[in-house]
């Protein structure tokens, strides 16, 4: 995700998003300012997901979000994690 995405809370906003959906993977802030995500989750979630992301919590600002498509990205059933920053 590009935009204003660290320092606002966001990583945590994706970890409730995405608890509350039940989907498996995980997300954290990268060095160049933006934050990643990997999500395995079925279409249909994961465009609700991705809705809820775009909104951001208060004092975000999503400009972008680059969506890669991956066989497996997560194990299912590991459950949504914050992981350390890259």
């Amino acid at each position: 995700m590009f935009g204003r995405v660290q320092g606002v809370g966001f990583r945590a906003f994706v970890w409730r998003e995405a608890l509350a959906l039940g989907v498996d993977g995980w997300v954290r802030n990268r060095s160049d300012g933006t934050v990643e995500a990997v999500i395995a989750a079925d279409e249909a979630t994961l465009d609700r997901l991705v809705d809820q992301v775009r909104q951001g919590p208060r004092w975000s600002r999503v400009d972008r979000i680059e969506e890669v498509s991956e066989t497996s990205p997560v194990p299912s059933g590991s459950g949504f994690e914050i992981r350390s920053d890259r």
